[in-house]
């Protein structure tokens, strides 16, 4: 059977195996860690180490030989939860952990744990009580702490173990994050060793407010519904505190203001005697980073900040200086800016995304210029006050820093893939296939709001050539925290594999999106629809000035806030789009998660405004386009609740629409089946609701 894009990206999940991810850099500079498959369609991730002075990347530890087998099938619940949280689709050793010195690795395999020698090259399986879910070593490497269930609990390297916290409740949880805090806050994980190893912070979370759904699998009725405690917007979050546990015995509990910030978005230690937290309010609005004393629980404010719209949470911070000095970010004249002691260091035409680390003098962190947020470059900030970018090649750079040894991951537009290299070192393999489209594109910025706009057209056309007018599809997600529009290669692959069917292909990054400011960000505040579809529309008939663009026939397809786009497009905008696929869409507002829809609509029990102007449910006899709803049947992230509602709506107001339901599937489509064949569905819907059956 001859190989094509929809198999290829599907079984290759969407060209990302058998790249190196996860990159650690040893505190002294002189190792890289970092998980690999061994080939661009294994799904099995194995643990490499890189060694700076030679160039050799050795492997540590391969699944298949510590288990005989992948053994994803028997993962603990707690693993296939934060797989589903980060959107991780591969197998083996999805994550791992290291002691201070990184010389010690500890990872879990189907609920099996396991410790690597990362100098000796050894891996040796220690035989625990379990299932063992994200085990993490000590600083000093002298035991590894991991979650089992809702305990936190201890294991010496002889193999013996013990619990530190737990409790008889099944609603208690010690050691885990919260649904809100990996879903929502970008924290994966719910305890922290201090320095010395003398003791760990670890969060209790109780489930106990929050409010049941049940998400059952009808395809397998005598399957009983999994019980899911989902926060919804307006809805009790979990009871979240924490707590220092002494491995001696003991435990102090750390006081703040809960309920004025009940959210906890960050822990970690700045020394043995301190802790740094970084909680925020219900609506978001204030933020602070208190101090605590882990002997007594007392905390005290070190930095806050405000704003009527919200405090963005950005990856990375708080930091601290070797001086003390605290390193944050914060919206200031228009721009995200790294602060560094409550000052801003970084000029109001850069809009800081992530703060890689701070050590000794200076910080490392990711930015972007304000007018261009389809790149993105790595930057030095030193406590002299001089700024520099280290990157200046147009793309998306990343980095992970350890001692002197700076590793940074390119992508740009002209190449496949991305390169991962030491600045003034070895690059580090990748076994990632060689994608079967070429993106043949341009980027454009349309309009007075200088919307970052990509045209795709099949690889024989070019935009001035005298050939008909295409038909056209807009690809975009449109949203908060996620953008399309990118200087790098493989972002562009599916919608090329469309435009290659016989389309033009528009994708547009409109207000909302990240990376071109505060104003810009917030202006979809309590509107989430106005400003993000009006943008899909104007930057259309922009392209539709310069690309041969058939602007009756005109389709856009989307998933998750792209699918809430997707669907609001032919049911607001009927004259201009004329057929819609809209995946995993969010079509109730109310049906959404309390951090994510209270940013932007607010509180529902106290005003619900703004969730009845964002609903798709009350505009379902408007519709007059044909429209495929597409869901997962097992996503917990946005439920099928969404598309089952709107389809619903529809029904009763006679229109006729067209549902896919995907058994088994969750927010993800990692099933190579079901990826491939998607797409294929997709590209038959188009042709029929287009007219363009007889055309191809």
């Amino acid at each position: 059977m001859s190989d094509t894009f929809p198999r290829q990206y599907a079984r290759t999940q969407r060209l990302t195996l058998g790249d190196p991810r996860t990159i650690t850099v040893a505190a002294d500079g002189q190792r890289v860690l970092f998980a690999r498959s061994r080939a661009g369609d294994d799904p099995v991730n194995c643990l490499w180490v890189l060694d700076i002075a030679t160039g050799e990347e050795r492997l540590v530890a391969d699944p298949l030989h510590l288990l005989d087998a992948a053994d994803d099938e028997h993962l603990p619940i707690e693993e296939r939860l934060r797989r589903e949280r980060m959107r991780e689709g591969a197998g083996g050793i999805t994550s791992y952990a290291t002691d201070a010195a990184s010389t010690v690795a500890a990872f879990a395999l189907g609920g099996h744990l396991f410790v690597a020698g990362l100098l000796s090259g050894q891996a040796r399986e220690l035989v625990v009580d379990g299932p063992v879910f994200d085990p993490r070593p000590d600083p000093v490497a002298t035991c590894v702490a991991y979650v089992c269930g809702r305990t936190l609990r201890i294991a010496e390297l002889d193999g013996s173990s013990w619990e530190l916290a737990g409790d008889e409740h099944p609603d208690i949880s010690w050691g885990s994050a919260d649904f809100i805090a990996a879903e929502e806050m970008g924290r994966y994980r719910g305890y922290w060793w201090s320095p010395d190893g003398a003791a760990i912070a670890a969060t209790r979370a109780d489930i106990g407010p929050v409010q049941r759904w049940y998400i059952s699998d009808p395809a397998n009725p005598d399957q009983q519904a999994n019980e899911v405690a989902y926060p919804a917007a307006g809805t009790p979050n979990a009871d979240v505190t924490l707590h220092v546990l002494a491995l001696d015995g003991g435990s102090t509990e750390v006081v703040w203001d809960r309920d004025t910030y009940p959210y906890l978005a960050d822990v970690q230690w700045a020394d043995s005697q301190r802790l740094l937290l970084t909680v925020q309010s219900r609506d978001q609005r204030s933020l602070m980073v208190l101090a605590a004393d882990p002997r007594h629980g007392g905390t005290e404010p070190i930095f806050a900040d405000g704003d009527t719209a919200w405090v963005e949470l950005v990856p990375g911070t708080p930091e601290v200086l070797d001086d003390g000095q605290l390193v944050m970010t914060a919206d200031r004249d228009g721009a995200r800016r790294l602060m560094v002691d409550g000052n801003a260091v970084t000029p109001i035409d850069l809009q800081v995304r992530a703060v890689v680390t701070a050590q000794d003098d200076e910080v490392y962190f990711l930015a972007n210029p304000i007018a261009d947020a389809t790149v993105q470059h790595v930057w030095r900030w030193r406590t002299d006050g001089t700024l520099a970018a280290l990157t200046d090649e147009p793309g998306v750079h990343t980095a992970a820093i350890g001692g002197s040894t700076v590793v940074l991951r390119t992508a740009v537009l002209d190449e496949p893939g991305a390169t991962t290299q030491v600045v003034d070192g070895p690059t580090i393999s990748t076994f990632a296939q060689q994608p079967l489209v070429t993106p043949n594109l341009s980027l454009h910025r349309y309009g007075d709001k200088a919307l970052a706009t990509a045209v795709l057209l099949p690889s024989y056309r070019t935009a001035g050539d005298d050939g008909p007018l295409l038909p056209v599809l807009l690809d975009p997600y449109g949203g908060p925290h996620a953008q399309r529009v990118l200087r790098s290669h493989n972002a562009y692959l599916t919608s090329q594999w469309f435009a290659d069917q016989g389309f033009a292909v528009v994708v547009i990054d409109g207000r909302g999106t990240p990376g071109r400011g505060s104003e810009w960000e917030r202006s979809v505040q309590r509107d989430l629809a106005t400003g993000p579809l009006d943008d899909q529309v104007a930057a259309l008939a922009a392209a539709a000035q310069e690309h041969p663009l058939d602007l009756t026939r005109v389709a856009i397809r989307g998933w998750s806030f792209g699918g809430y786009l997707a669907a609001l497009a032919v049911l607001r905008r009927p004259d201009v789009f004329h057929a819609a696929i809209a995946g995993a869409p969010v079509t109730e507002w109310r049906l959404y998660d309390t951090h994510y829809t209270e940013r932007y609509l607010g509180d529902p029990s106290s005003d619900a405004t703004a969730y009845a102007a964002n609903s798709l449910l009350p505009l379902a006899g408007e519709l007059s386009r044909p429209l495929l709803l597409v869901h997962g049947l097992a996503d917990d992230n946005v439920v099928a609740a969404h598309t089952l509602q709107l389809s619903s709506a529809l029904l009763s107001a006679g229109k006729p629409h067209e549902v896919l339901p995907l058994v088994g599937v969750t927010h993800m489509t990692p099933q190579e089946v079901v990826a491939e064949n998607l797409l294929l569905h997709q590209l038959d819907f188009l042709q029929r609701s287009l007219g363009l059956r007889d055309a191809h």
